[in-house]
This record gives structure tokens, sequence and C-alpha cells, in this order.
């Protein structure tokens, strides 16, 4: 048995890993599929106060507090950053870091410095236009490679506005990402995801393992069984 924490991305919350969290659980698996602050079923208490360190303190927290050990990190998309900050905060608690089609930060840098200037800028107009800069607006489905129409209808359901601070301000560390840990990079490609490309570049030049999978950006939604399959099979 494994002890996985499946860490969302932006706009989702823990809600989005429920078919991904039945399979592994069925398979006699430890799961955790935590919210972070201001999403999901915490979407109440989203704010301009939220920080990096408020939602890496959120996963931090979950491995404290459940006391959990030789965890199997899970980031997708922005929480590629969220578990590379929770390896260091609390090192003794994690195993290896599984990067699902997800940010891959060095200290100093940002989403937005790092993706493609033109999506970063657009991004960023859509928070001036409807929070006057503090989140963004859900994206769309095509946006997230979501072609079903019943996929979609369940994500539109329960998407939210994320905090804009998660992509504008510098990740801070004091190591190299996932230095000490097992790393291993999914991809999804079919369409693949345009402003994290940079993120699979990063992950090819760190040799870290490549593990593609043929669906969209949301594969926890889109494609379950496929993307469980390779969580218990591609772990160290």
């Amino acid at each position: 048995m494994s002890t996985y924490v499946l860490v969302h991305g932006a706009w989702h919350g823990g809600w989005s890993w429920r078919w991904v969290r039945k399979i592994l659980e069925q398979n006699h698996h430890r799961v955790y599929t935590p919210t972070m602050t201001g999403l999901g079923e915490r979407a109440h208490l989203l704010s301009a106060n939220i920080t990096m360190d408020t939602v890496i303190e959120d996963i931090a927290n979950v491995l404290r507090y459940e006391d959990l050990s030789d965890v199997i990190l899970v980031g997708h998309s922005f929480a590629g950053t969220v578990i590379s900050g929770v390896a260091e905060r609390v090192p003794d608690r994690v195993r290896q870091l599984i990067y699902l089609d997800a940010a891959i930060l060095e200290d100093g840098e940002s989403m937005f410095g790092c993706m493609p200037s033109e999506i970063a800028a657009e991004r960023q107009r859509l928070a001036r236009e409807t929070s006057n800069g503090m989140s963004l607006p859900i994206p769309s489905a095509a946006s997230l490679g979501i072609l079903d129409h019943e996929q979609w209808a369940f994500l539109k359901r329960f998407l939210t506005p994320t905090a804009a601070v998660h992509l504008r301000y510098a990740f801070a560390a004091s190591k190299s990402t996932g230095e000490g840990f097992p790393c291993s990079y999914i991809v999804c490609t079919n369409p693949a995801y345009a402003p994290l490309a940079w993120s699979y570049d990063r992950a090819k030049k760190y040799g870290w393992p490549i593990i593609p999978i043929n669906t969209g950006h949301d594969a926890m939604v889109s494609a379950p069984e496929a993307l469980s399959k390779i969580l218990m099979q591609w772990h160290a």
C-alpha cells in the first residue's frame, strides 16, 4: 500500500480527483485530496491575502496533522509549484514527486514570467477586468483540453476563480526543484497544454522520467483510469 496526496491545480479543488481517488482506494492505497484556500469548498475564502505560502502550508499541514510519511505527492498544473514547496518544508514525510502536466519553477521564478508572454498578458487582462486583478476567471473547455460535453458539464459546476497571486509572484526555494527526491513528469499530449510547455521542456532537461498520457490537461477527469494506472505503476 502506498500513500498518495493528490494536489489540484488552479480553478479546481480536491473534488477533481474523485474518480482517481476511487480507483486508487479500490487498489488498497491510502489517498488524500486536500483543497487549497480560496478554491472548491473553500472558495468563500478567496481574497487578496492568499499567498504562495498560504497554499503550500495548506498541503504541508495535511502531511503534518494526518501524520503522514513516505508520501507520493502528485501535483497537477499550478500545483507543481506547490508540491515543490511542500517537499522542501516537510522533506522527511515525502517519498516521491510526480508532476502531472505541472509547473516546475526554480527560486525567484513566477508562472507568468515563464509561460508564453501572450498567454500571461491575456490572463492578467482577464484578472483586471473581472476582479480588479485579484483572481482569474474559470477557463474554457477547450483551454483545458476537454472535448466531452458531460466532462465539461461536471467541471463547469465546480470550477471557481483562482487567486492571481499564484501565477504572479515569485516562488521562493532554497534548493533546486525536486532535489533529493525521485521526480517524474506526466505530460498530457492530446492536446498539449501550451501555457506549461516550458515545464515539459524543463523536465526533459533535468533528465526526469517522462510518461505521456493521450488526453488533455485535465487528465484526472478525462482519463482517470489511464492516469491511475500510471500513478500505481510509476512510483519509486
